[in-house]
């Protein structure tokens, strides 16, 4: 009996311990205690190409559109034939071919003949166009 309540004491002394020192650690960290994690040269400001507000737009996400051109629009099957340059984010070589389109309003945005900037991704085993812009 004596045995069991000393080892509870202990294993709560124990726990006390532990506790208090990690909220010590937790209150002394600062970028001096830690020289690795100083991130006060991070570029931080917002960018205008709308992306995570505070962080720069990478390459890749401004290198996935691609230049198309309207062949056909299928507004009813909500289809879009493009031919377009290489899709780069799909590692697909350029070619004409039909687009779903994820959204049946970008289809009232362009018309056959219409040079444009697109995006591309998989979905569902299909490639589908989630977003288009007349190209300046």
């Amino acid at each position: 009996m004596k045995t069991s309540r000393f080892l509870a004491a202990f294993g709560t002394l124990a726990f006390a311990v532990a506790l208090s020192a990690n909220v010590q650690a937790q209150t002394t960290m600062n970028k001096d205690s830690m020289p690795g994690m100083d991130m006060s040269g991070m570029k931080m400001t917002p960018t205008d190409k709308g992306g995570m507000a505070g962080m720069a737009m990478d390459t890749a996400t401004t290198a996935s559109m691609t230049d198309g051109e309207v062949r056909k629009i299928d507004k009813e099957n909500q289809k879009i034939t493009l031919k377009h340059g290489d899709i780069k984010n799909l590692d697909m070589p350029g070619m004409t071919m039909v687009f779903k389109v994820k959204d049946a309003a970008m289809l009232d945005k362009v018309q056959v003949g219409s040079k444009v900037r697109f995006k591309a991704e998989k979905s569902d085993g299909a490639i589908v166009v989630t977003s288009v812009e007349l190209a300046p």
